[in-house]
Formats: C-alpha cells, structure tokens, sequence
C-alpha cells in the first residue's frame, strides 16, 4: 500500500503556499506516495482520518488553528504521523499555539535584513538527508528564529551581510534544517523556501524532498 501525504496550503499568500505545496507534491508522487492537498484548515477537524496520513505538511504562514484542529494535528504526530515542512509555511505558523511550535522545534522572529544571498552549511554530512550534498548560496530570508536545543541539526548559518540594525546578532550561527521526534512522529524542517524559486536550488530542493520521505512514517 502507498504512503499517503497530507498538504494543508494556505495563510500569507507572499510565501506562495499553493504553488510551493503543489512542487513537493509532485515531487513524493514521483516517489510512489498518494499525496492529498488541501486549501483549508478544515481537514484537521476529523482526527481520525489524520491518523491515515504516514505525513503531513503545513504551508500556511501565520494564521490561527482552532484548539481542535491543533489537538487533532498533534496527536496525529504523537502516534506516528511525519511531519515536515519550510520556511513560514511550518516555522512561522500559527504564532499563538505553543504546542505546535513544540512539535515543529522552532519558532520565526526576524529576518534581519530581508531578502539576501547567504551561505547555507551543512553541519550533518552523514544524514540521508543531506549526504553527498555540498554547502550552497541562497538568496532568501536569512531566519532567525527560537529553536529547541533537543533538534538534530542538518544545516545552519551565520547570520551576516545586511543585519538591518540588528548587529547584535551579527556572526550568530543559526539553525536552518533539523530532524527531530515529537512522540512518535518525525520531524523535518528547513527554514529557506520564501518564495518557490529558492527551491531553483538543487540543494535546497533535494534537502526538503529527502527530508519530507525521511519524515513519512
């Protein structure tokens, strides 16, 4: 039996959700997976067909969930639903709800300077997800963001260039893509992916595609 994806697309159309999610869905169809993509955050209000996804991928920057929608979600996850994602459509969703924030490992607070070309590094040379691939540029929004120190850390950066002010984060080594566990669901997350060109990057494309089928159960 295929494994089958869930994407749930929608918020702050800036970060281009619906043409994002619809590249990555494509992606895991080529790999064999049943992938379903939903424009509304009402496919978290039955909890018991959650259960039937193997992975589940936010890409709704900002916006509010329901206390029922997000208890649904995360137990899903507990029980061994994936859970992946990028950039705000994950890291920066639903900026009220802590547990979802616990789940995903992390939380956007700034993007000092904005749009901007920066070094991506590789930290975990010997993860499935990221073997054999080299450090990259991106031109993005260089996040920086809380994160939990329990993440298994793929890739980070150092926070340079155009700081706008904030140059007292300047030379910061943040956090960009980790793996970790929330019960008994996997966690994958790569803070690039503003608009869908950045994933013109074949690392920054393959990292997400490998990591999205590492999170799948």
């Amino acid at each position: 039996m295929s494994k089958r994806a869930l994407f749930f697309h929608g918020g702050w159309h800036v970060h281009e959700p619906e043409q994002s999610a619809a590249l990555f869905a494509d992606l895991l169809r080529a790999e064999g997976l049943d992938v379903e993509l939903a424009p509304t955050l009402d496919c978290l209000l039955d909890g018991e067909r959650l259960h039937s996804f193997d992975l589940i991928v936010p890409v709704w920057t900002m916006g509010e969930i329901t206390p029922e929608q997000e208890g649904n979600l995360c137990q899903a996850v507990r029980q061994g639903a994936g859970l992946g994602g990028w950039h705000g459509g994950a890291g920066d969703a639903f900026r009220v709800s802590s547990e979802y924030q616990f789940m995903v490992g992390g939380q956007f607070v700034a993007h000092p300077g904005k749009i901007k070309e920066f070094e991506v590094e590789i930290v975990d040379r010997a993860s499935e997800i990221t073997r054999g691939l080299s450090d990259f540029q991106v031109r993005t929004e260089q996040y920086y963001m809380h994160v939990d120190p329990s993440n298994h850390l793929l890739a980070a950066t150092t926070m340079s260039g155009d700081l706008s002010g904030c140059d007292w984060v300047r030379g910061t080594v943040m956090p960009m893509a980790w793996t970790r566990r929330y019960g008994q669901g996997r966690i994958f997350y790569a803070s690039w992916g503003h608009g869908i060109a950045d994933f013109d990057v074949p690392e920054a494309r393959e990292i997400v595609r490998r990591g999205l089928l590492w999170a799948a159960r």
